[in-house]
């Protein structure tokens, strides 16, 4: 305010400091209206360089230490200031042998300066870092574990990454996940499953295995894997929560047969409580590999095995291709860093 004060004093301006913010209504007098404009032009001209001149040389005390601390020319910056000077109507600063202090106007209008140009250069700084993808946020989409994982290990290196970025998360099902995505309201939502044909990008990302929950006391425990065909007879607990569908067709396509199905007790719970259900003794689960970070009481996990080795799932990542978020650039750009053979289509 107190460079307000001073710009209006120049301007001849008898109006409150407030007619700058629009406080108040502005004077009909033609007199008043011309000051004002007068001090919008006046303010107009004062550049942030030649601010940051007279903060810097108040912090040093000195013209040539201020020149030297920006890198400028003393007699560049001298001119500056004195431009200020000019433009304001007011010394700043006492010039002496020994260097320079502040006048008792300069002291009054450097204070306002000083906040003006920190609160300037943090300004410029955060939207150079938002620009460049390194601040900002992003908001990521899911529905598989963050215990384990690749969805997991790829989190954490871009937060190592890019620290200036606030990792927002959003769990869903598939079909709130797409909705997300397409209303703007999450950048990339990573799902299981092959790609699907849908508006946007898609990217093929990694695979991991099918994991089968078992409770510590089972037959297979003891097992490094278990092959499908040991589970032929064996209740499974699944959630009709995503993954649950999916998982349940890969089930069946190991285990079903003309006239032969297994059996499959369906809970609408989250994946947290089939495992609890599981350390229990109420049967037996197939898990994302993911899921496998977080231990549970009375609960083990086990590969599950065909003939063809692991059993796996696929993971796709679904973005708009319209989305110019910064941050999720760089978020894509380290998927195909992390998994260079995925491949990206509209």
């Amino acid at each position: 305010m107190a460079l307000y004060r001073c710009i209006a004093a120049r301007c001849r301006l008898s109006v409150p400091v407030a007619w700058f913010h629009g406080g108040c209504s502005a004077p009909q007098d033609w007199r008043r209206r011309k000051s004002l404009e007068e001090a919008r032009v006046l303010t107009a001209q004062l550049e942030l360089k030649h601010l940051r001149y007279a903060v810097a040389a108040t912090r040093h005390r000195s013209f040539r230490k201020a020149a030297d601390a920006l890198g400028v020319k003393q007699s560049t910056l001298s001119r500056s200031i004195a431009q200020l000077e000019a433009r304001l109507g007011v010394i700043l600063f006492e010039r002496t042998s020994g260097g320079v202090r502040l006048t008792m106007a300069g002291d009054e209008i450097l204070r306002t300066s000083m906040h003006l140009v920190e609160t300037m250069d943090q300004m410029i700084s955060t939207a150079r870092n938002i620009g460049n993808g390194d601040a900002g946020h992003i908001t990521v989409g899911f529905y598989t574990s963050l215990s384990a994982g690749n969805l997991r290990a790829s989190l954490v290196e871009y937060a190592a990454r890019f620290p200036k970025v606030d990792i927002r998360t959003h769990e869903g099902a598939r079909a709130c996940l797409f909705a997300g995505v397409d209303s703007g309201r999450i950048d990339i939502a990573i799902t299981t499953g092959d790609p699907i044909a849908r508006d946007g990008n898609v990217m093929a990302l990694w695979s991991e295995r099918i994991m089968v929950a078992l409770p510590e006391g089972h037959r297979l425990a003891g097992n490094n894997i278990v092959y499908w065909t040991d589970l032929r007879d064996e209740t499974f607990l699944l959630s009709q929560r995503d993954p649950g569908p999916e998982i349940q067709d890969i089930l069946l396509s190991k285990l079903a047969a003309p006239g032969e199905r297994p059996k499959v007790i369906s809970h609408d719970i989250t994946r947290e409580n089939i495992k609890s259900l599981v350390g229990a003794g109420f049967g037996v689960s197939l898990m994302c590999e993911a899921c496998i970070g977080a231990n549970y009481p009375g609960l083990v996990y086990r590969e599950a095995r065909d003939g063809n080795g692991p059993s796996r799932i696929s993971y796709t990542a679904y973005w708009r291709s319209d989305n110019n978020n910064p941050a999720l650039a760089g978020f894509i750009s380290l998927l195909k860093e992390r998994h260079p053979s995925v491949s990206v289509g509209d």
